[in-house]
């Protein structure tokens, strides 16, 4: 569903309105502006209308919030601490305006004055500001009490992993090895261990007692045969044999990072996105290199449609990080969500460049040149990937499917065919290759029966595809089946029912079978749905003369038809 937009009325009648619990002051424009970003979720246009508005009533809690808020979710910690300080000067107790101002006074150092905050009474939640106390500690140089503070945390229920785990990462930051790997090899540490971070931070730890074998069985009984980039390159050093140094948390301003991250891994399937933003962004200020929770938070902003902000967040990954690949293809997908293909494909050619080794990039270039009508580049980029894969296996279908979609496209059939029969020869029973050769072969007049036979597999496989159950009914009309292909085809219709493609064929079916005036209001439909520019001529010449004539004068002058 999209999100609410306010329609010209609502933003006459609305600018007319005062300021929520204040006097009009002339601004009612700009908060209305402030309210319509949050709603959107557009954290840029948020953070400069509420700093606009706010000047004119710098102590609205509404306001303040709002501002805190924008500058949050976009990683501004100074600007958004100014406007919770307000916030909470003036006596109120905001979760929000705290975890911003707690934010401030980490990345300072000003451990003691988060001590002090918590003692009046300031809170982000139960379990978050245990934490944040005992790291508070750690920081002030108050180690004993800290420790004291997670062995609470871990005697709590149902959240006596978190204090397992942060209490480790304490023991290491102050070299006590031993003493962190006792904890993380506990059996009350599992629930932690299932978090990417505790293994990295099991690893590292492992290495500084000089059992990197340890280390690497621990990435491999959680990660298996197929770890991401930075867990390979980990292991890659453990098994090199280098001493890997700790630094999942090398201090306190660390370690509070990891809690906010934490916090928002916890939370990531349960609360609202925008709200886990503002957490993972704050980890992210904190420890600028803390690349999971860069990418975690361009996830979050592609989710809530912030492409421009995801690919700034994706940007934040530097070159030399093994995540960097993925980062730069992640960019170049939010790119294309913008509209920026021409900007995508340079992003990945030069990616391809850089990593000529990588079938990923290969996949994702090839991808966008489809975008942009470039086939016979797109090829290219394909065929790099299937080379890197000597020998396919079932996953790989989907490189000699893109390949001879992409081959078909331009015209180069048996090229296409052949791409299509291996893939099938991997693949035997997906829906999307039974569906496009049968379709293929359909639409050339071709082996009928095998195409027929391959699409109603295609379509059992995978009943509620509009466009595979579109296949089955305009097979049936190319057979001459008519009274057939009227079931099928009305059902894509339900299922698709603002494709133009799909309507187009309703109304020739329709047609067929005698419905004359019904084919009509679907051609009519068709053209609504802007069909492609190269159809929509012969839509309207079906409307004006029908079918029949259209088909007569087709074979007497070839052109192209559906």
């Amino acid at each position: 569903m999209p999100r609410p937009r306010l329609t010209a009325l609502a933003l006459i009648v609305a600018s007319l309105l005062p300021l929520p619990g204040r006097a009009d002051s002339g601004q009612s424009g700009a908060y209305l502006a402030a309210r319509q970003a949050s709603i959107l979720n557009d954290f840029a246009q948020g953070a400069k209308w509420y700093d606009r508005v706010l000047q004119s009533d710098p102590t609205n809690p509404s306001l303040l919030e709002g501002a805190v808020t924008s500058h949050l979710a976009l990683g501004q910690i100074a600007q958004a601490a100014t406007s919770g300080s307000a916030l909470l000067a003036d006596g109120a107790r905001n979760q929000i305006a705290y975890l911003a101002v707690v934010a401030a006074d980490a990345q300072a150092g000003d451990f003691a004055k988060i001590l002090q905050d918590q003692a009046a009474g300031n809170t982000i939640g139960a379990l978050i500001d245990k934490l944040i106390v005992a790291w508070a500690k750690v920081g002030t140089g108050n180690m004993t009490e800290a420790l004291t503070d997670f062995d609470a945390i871990i005697a709590t229920q149902g959240i006596g992993a978190f204090g397992i785990y942060h209490k480790a990462l304490a023991l290491a930051a102050s070299g006590d090895f031993e003493g962190a790997d006792r904890l993380l090899s506990g059996p009350d540490a599992a629930p932690a261990m299932q978090l990417r971070r505790a293994v990295l931070a099991h690893a590292q730890i492992l290495s500084q007692l000089e059992r990197n074998p340890e280390a690497v069985a621990a990435i491999d009984r959680t990660f298996g045969k197929r770890p991401d980039a930075g867990m390979a390159a980990l292991r890659a050093r453990l098994v090199a044999g280098d001493l890997v140094p700790f630094d999942t948390a090398r201090n306190a301003t660390d370690g509070l990072a990891e809690v906010f991250f934490t916090l928002a891994t916890a939370l990531s399937d349960q609360a609202d996105q925008t709200y886990v933003l503002l957490y993972v962004r704050v980890a992210a200020a904190l420890r600028p290199d803390h690349t999971e929770a860069q990418l975690m938070a361009a996830g979050i902003l592609e989710r809530l449609d912030q492409y421009q902000l995801a690919i700034d967040a994706f940007a934040a990954v530097p070159e030399t990080d093994p995540a960097y690949t993925s980062a730069r293809i992640g960019q170049a997908d939010a790119a294309i969500r913008l509209n920026r293909v021409d900007e995508a494909v340079t992003t990945l050619q030069a990616l391809a460049t850089q990593r000529p080794d990588d079938i990923a990039v290969h996949i994702a270039l090839g991808d966008a040149l489809r975008l942009q009508d470039r086939c016979d580049l797109g090829i290219v980029a394909y065929s790099a990937a299937i080379a890197l894969v000597p020998n396919p296996e079932p996953g790989n279908w989907p490189l000699l499917y893109k390949r001879a979609s992409c081959e078909n496209q331009i015209g180069n059939w048996p090229a296409a065919e052949a791409d299509f029969r291996r893939a099938l020869a991997l693949a035997p029973d997906e829906p999307r290759l039974l569906n496009e050769l049968g379709y293929s072969y359909v639409d050339r007049g071709e082996n009928l029966t095998e195409a027929l036979d391959m699409i109603q597999r295609a379509v059992a496989a995978s009943p509620e595809s509009g466009y595979i159950v579109d296949s089955l009914a305009w097979a049936y009309y190319r057979l001459g089946r008519y009274q057939d292909a009227v079931a099928p085809q009305e059902k894509a219709s339900r299922l698709m029912p603002v494709d133009p493609i799909v309507t187009d064929h309703l109304g020739d079916i329709y047609w067929q079978v005698g419905r004359k005036r019904e084919a009509q209001f679907q051609w009519r439909r068709a053209l609504s749905f802007d069909p492609d520019d190269k159809e929509k001529p012969r839509i309207q010449r079906k409307i004006e003369v029908g079918l029949d004539q259209v088909l007569q004068e087709e074979k007497a002058a070839p052109a192209n038809g559906n």
